[in-house]
């Protein structure tokens, strides 16, 4: 009969004694539970006690999240919450720098817990943490130069406490005043700061600005670009991304009100947001991001990636205010750019006022902005009425025609000794490509929460949307005569010219040359054969028989897959064991029985060559005892704080197999296939789904290549009612060739 639902199976510790193994009531208030195990050791007082997650987390168990205490869990009993909280309250107000230090740096780690957060905060702790950097830390200032790594390991843990006590929401960040501020500030504007010091000092900046608008004045007026910059020089790629982060959180709090701009001092705060760009580019900002971070050696990681996918979608929100402004046909001076780009195209001078009638002026104009490919061929200031894409359009037509002066003139030109019918309007066109331009970068939208999608190309060049436009003018062109299109064919080009951006932009060029030499290989044709085979495999693969017939074969083809598997491990693998002191490489073997019952393995002297026979393996394991596979952050070997230090690489070519109570075997995979290899195969030996990436591939590939040979095309072809006779047995097999 199974146990009743409320009761819990679990082991409790306590320092000095044997562990106890109980049944928790789920029933049961938890302070007659904690009174139960308090008796059962002699213990007083036991309403200063609390039980606690003996892992890695420590979290204490409360009412509220007992319930998530699984059948053979760990727990420890420890001194409650507000004790502990008092204790740590008073012994980092110790004279002793050790005692102090000790103190702070178990509060950064029990301030993690929620629990314990709320005890300390409602000791007033937060003013405590503030006052001790706005003062208290002034004390060892003059033991720097003695006592360096201890005074940044104290202010390291004090600011690490405080980051982690406000990131659980108890207390508003609008509290806190204009010297702990500018304490925080110093520490991000000194030239050498312990690293983990500048780490919190720019985690803190960030939430202060994202949280408060108020302190985003008094923050900005302590941060200048200027003084953000060098750590984006260094090559700690953590550092980098908080300071992008902070560059970020001022970007998207700016106010977007004029201000006067003062150049000689780049202070945010004294900047609007449209005068932004100025400050960037003056700082050459985008050239320090795409030199210290995207061309780096160092992999770009998630958090990076998204930093810089902010920074991109922030640096385009620029565009927003003349994407949103429409043109007045009245004001003479955007009036000037349009005669600007007739005077460019067509080699002319202002005309005088006495140089013809101004019927003959007018009659020259509206036949000049025919050829521009302008709607409103009399008054082209109407075209650039519409929102959006506004002013932006015009901007962008400017640009092309003065800085590629060549390539606007020659599909001007090109297009007006054209047809009609055939010809391309470069006006309307461009009007349309701009606003297409912002739907596909989402000009104007706030950036999202967990998305890493940044183009290194946008940050290769000072005006990368103007250029990314000159770029996407000329394919336009491009597409239109390959396709022939006539005026009618208008939106048709769009569409197309569309997918062919978006899908160069897939790739995640690394250059605006790059994209542009993968927009040559995405012709007119290339596409339509694109959509085709996109359509036939939608079509054909979509429809009910051939989706019955799939899952059919679906179930064949996954044996066939878990038999490769198993027949893998059969084989065996060598293994390398990592030490943090290791002075040379050592190997150890693994391998499946051909049964499938038994795992044999053993140490190896050197990696072999070949396969290892089962009788030199002194070691083995049933696979009826296997509990369980665990990967990654999970394994025994990955929580150790051995020398490992979880790198990723390792992290992701980990595995455990567990057995018995306590029992593990790790697993460190020479590389990725043989990391699936093995998870695949010890899973389907227990009887689980084979879920890595190599099993998706693999299913995909066979299963489409099974679906093909059975929906060959049998037109002509005589089916025989009775199966043609089996061969006889050749008289030898010399022929066969061994792919072992």
């Amino acid at each position: 009969m199974p146990p009743p639902a409320d009761i819990v199976k679990v082991a409790i510790e306590w320092p000095g004694a044997f562990p106890k193994l109980m049944e928790i009531d789920q029933k049961k208030p938890l302070s007659a539970i904690i009174k139960e195990v308090c008796d059962g050791w002699n213990l007083p007082n036991p309403e200063t006690y609390s039980l606690q997650n003996a892992d890695s987390t420590n979290f204490y168990i409360t009412e509220k999240n007992r319930n998530n205490i699984k059948n053979g869990s760990i727990l420890r009993l420890t001194t409650s919450a507000a004790q502990m909280a008092q204790q740590l309250h008073e012994r980092i107000q110790s004279s002793s720098m050790d005692m102090k230090l000790d103190a702070l740096k178990d509060l950064a780690n029990s301030s993690r817990d929620i629990t314990f957060a709320q005890e300390f905060i409602n000791l007033d702790g937060i003013s405590l943490l503030t006052q001790m950097v706005e003062s208290g830390t002034e004390r060892y200032q003059k033991l720097q130069k003695i006592m360096k790594p201890c005074f940044g390991d104290l202010l390291s843990f004090t600011l690490t406490a405080f980051v982690e006590l406000m990131d659980h929401g108890i207390v508003s960040w609008d509290t806190f005043s204009v010297a702990f501020i500018k304490k925080i500030a110093s520490y991000v504007c000194k030239s050498a700061m312990d690293t983990a010091v500048l780490q919190r000092s720019l985690a803190i900046l960030e939430s202060m600005v994202l949280n408060s608008q108020d302190l985003y004045q008094k923050v900005a007026q302590e941060i200048t670009i200027g003084q953000l910059i060098p750590h984006l020089q260094g090559t700690d790629q953590d550092i980098q991304t908080y300071t992008i982060a902070v560059i970020n959180a001022l970007f998207l709090k700016a106010p977007e009100e004029k201000r006067q701009f003062d150049e000689e001092n780049v202070n945010i705060l004294d900047c609007p947001l449209t005068e932004m760009a100025h400050i960037l580019a003056q700082k050459q900002l985008r050239s320090i991001i795409l030199s210290n971070v995207i061309r780096s050696n160092k992999p770009i990681n998630d958090e990076m990636a998204h930093q810089l996918y902010v920074l991109q979608v922030l640096t385009f929100n620029l565009l927003e205010d003349r994407m949103m402004t429409k043109m007045d046909p009245q004001d003479q001076a955007q009036r000037d750019i349009i005669f600007e780009l007739r005077r460019i195209a067509f080699d002319v001078e202002c005309e005088s006022n006495n140089s013809g009638s101004i019927e003959k002026r007018k009659s020259m104009y509206t036949r000049d902005y025919k050829k521009l490919g302008f709607i409103n061929h009399v008054n082209p200031a109407v075209d650039f009425t519409q929102i959006p894409p506004g002013m932006l359009a015009l901007d962008n037509m400017l640009y092309f025609a003065r800085h590629h002066q060549d390539a606007y003139i020659r599909i001007v030109l090109e297009n007006s000794s054209r047809e009609d019918k055939h010809e391309c309007p470069f006006g309307r066109s461009s009007i349309e490509l701009t606003k297409m331009l912002c739907e596909i970068l989402k000009v104007g939208e706030l950036p999202s929460e967990n998305c890493h999608d940044f183009h290194p190309m946008f940050f290769t060049h000072d005006r990368s949307f103007e250029e990314f436009f000159c770029i996407c003018i000329q394919l336009l062109n491009k597409t239109w005569k390959e396709m022939r299109a006539t005026s009618e064919d208008f939106n048709k080009v769009m569409q197309v010219v569309k997918e062919q951006i978006t899908r160069a932009l897939t790739i995640k060029p690394n250059s605006l040359d790059q994209f542009k030499s993968r927009l040559q290989n995405l012709s007119y044709t290339e596409i339509l054969k694109l959509r085709q085979s996109e359509r036939m495999n939608q079509e054909d693969f979509q429809s009910r028989p051939i989706l019955e017939l799939r899952e059919k074969i679906q179930p064949e083809i996954m044996e066939l897959i878990k038999q490769q598997r198993l027949n893998r491990l059969c084989e065996g693998t060598c293994f390398r064991k990592i030490s943090s002191r290791r002075r040379q490489d050592k190997f150890w073997y693994c391998r499946l029985s051909p049964n499938h019952k038994v795992l044999h393995y053993g140490d190896l002297e050197e990696s072999p060559q070949g396969e290892v026979p089962h009788d030199s393996l002194q070691d083995k394991l049933p696979v009826a005892d296997i509990k369980a596979v665990v990967t990654g952050k999970d394994c025994p070997h990955m929580k150790e704080k051995g020398a490992l230090k979880q790198n990723k690489e390792v992290l992701e070519l980990a595995f455990s197999v567990l057995y018995e109570s306590d029992e593990y075997l790790n697993f460190i995979a020479p590389d990725k296939h043989e990391y699936c290899v093995w998870t695949d195969g010890l899973n389907a030996l227990l009887g689980k789904e084979m879920t890595s990436e190599f099993t998706r591939s693999d299913m995909d590939t066979l299963l489409n290549m099974e679906m093909k040979l059975r929906l060959l095309d049998l037109e002509n072809i005589q089916i025989p009612e009775v199966p043609p006779p089996i061969p006889k047995e050749p008289s030898n097999y010399d022929f066969v060739y061994d792919c072992n």
